[in-house]
């Protein structure tokens, strides 16, 4: 969503095996970087709608793919190098967008919350799959090591539909039926 300059928090993964560390693309200018931030929080918020809409669970799943991996369900693909725990046990941020550590901004929410993965419109300082910026891998994401990218869109589509996301519906009004 924005600069990268906040990198607070504990990082995820300092070990990304057979990936290749992908940098922040960097929008020239501080005014620039924070209009860029402004902008994309707004599109977010907007995409979010009067009746909380959420993204698809697809489009949830390669999200929680690009910021999380797959390695703690047995797979080879580590958390994004830009991850980071938050101060409240159990949280997690961007590292690389710039919102920092705030409620608002954890990546998945318990039960009824509203997450970030879950706007319709969300950017990615990495333009990574599911993302409304994604950027598809260029031929040489796949010279090893690879991306993380690269991997994520060969990945078989049974193996995506196994990632686990918390998705909440909430009741409708008798009236919005």
């Amino acid at each position: 969503m924005g600069c990268g300059k906040c990198n607070k928090g504990k990082k995820m993964s300092d070990s990304n095996n057979n990936f290749r560390k992908e940098e922040i693309k960097e929008t020239s200018g501080t005014i620039s970087k924070k209009l860029n931030m402004i902008q994309s929080f707004a599109t977010a918020l907007t995409s979010r709608g009067l009746k909380n809409e959420k993204v698809s669970k697809a489009t949830k799943q390669l999200r929680v793919l690009s910021c999380f991996g797959n390695k703690q369900d047995g797979g080879v693909l580590p958390p994004c190098e830009y991850l980071r725990e938050s101060s409240t046990p159990g949280k997690h941020f961007c590292g690389g967008c710039g919102c920092g550590d705030r409620k608002g901004t954890w990546l998945v929410a318990d039960g009824e919350e509203y997450s970030k993965l879950d706007y319709p419109k969300l950017s990615c300082p990495l333009h990574m799959p599911g993302f409304t910026n994604y950027t598809p891998a260029t031929p040489d994401e796949a010279v090893s090591p690879i991306t993380r990218r690269h991997y994520i869109e060969n990945m078989q589509y049974k193996d995506i539909e196994k990632v686990k996301v918390n998705l909440f519906d909430p009741p409708k009004d008798q009236n919005n039926k």
